[in-house]
């Protein structure tokens, strides 16, 4: 076991710069559909407001207004502001699949994995034990097929954007048991960091072929 060891490394998105920008568009879009939301709040109390004063006139008023006159004018209020509140809401959700990276962090005889959205916002994802990984292997070579057969696409993680390994790195799988289930993690790494991980979980865990 090497416990004193540290090591660290990211997977940063080879289509960074095209999707940066797709990032800070749909940031924008979604402000202003917020805005737009505010905007038709404001407009939306004073005419609920109003029509529920005409509602209350008396039956003989002309300016009177019937319960259906005034369903239907919250209702309409309602979903002009509902309608770009969850627009903005939806792109602010939908630009998390854009520039993502993983950070990968060995230490202690496990590897820590974050999630960063567009070089910014971190989110913690999972560790992983070195005891409890199972097997590993490079994702061209038979073994990984093998490893995969019979697996659910749910047990098949990607902790990695790209679509072809970057320079100096390579696609690896971990097959990993937790206390719920066995996956296949996918990483794109160098080989130091895999080094790493061959020490600590036990070379005999590594399939060359």
């Amino acid at each position: 076991m090497i416990r004193d060891a540290y090591y660290e490394e990211s997977s940063a998105c080879n289509r960074g710069g095209k999707e940066a920008k797709v990032y800070t568009a749909c940031t924008v879009i979604g402000i202003i559909f917020f805005v737009v939301a505010a905007i038709q709040l404001y407009f939306a109390f004073t005419a609920v407001a109003t029509s529920i004063a005409l509602f209350r006139l008396p039956a003989d008023d002309p300016d009177k207004i019937e319960g259906v006159q005034l369903a239907y004018s919250i209702l309409s209020w309602l979903l002009l502001t509902v309608a770009p509140l969850c627009v903005g809401v939806a792109l602010f959700f939908f630009r998390r699949k854009f520039n993502v990276s993983y950070d990968y962090v060995f230490v202690e005889d496990e590897l820590r994995i974050s999630k960063i959205f567009n070089g910014k916002k971190r989110k913690y994802l999972k560790t992983f034990k070195c005891d409890q990984i199972l097997k590993m292997g490079r994702c061209d070579k038979e073994s990984f097929e093998r490893t995969c057969a019979g697996l659910s696409k749910k047990q098949i993680v990607f902790l990695t954007s790209n679509r072809q390994p970057s320079e100096k790195k390579d696609f690896y799988y971990i097959l990993y048991s937790s206390s719920i289930e066995k996956t296949v993690n996918i990483i794109e790494a160098k080989v130091e960091l895999i080094d790493y991980l061959v020490r600590a979980a036990g070379r005999n865990k590594w399939e060359a072929q």
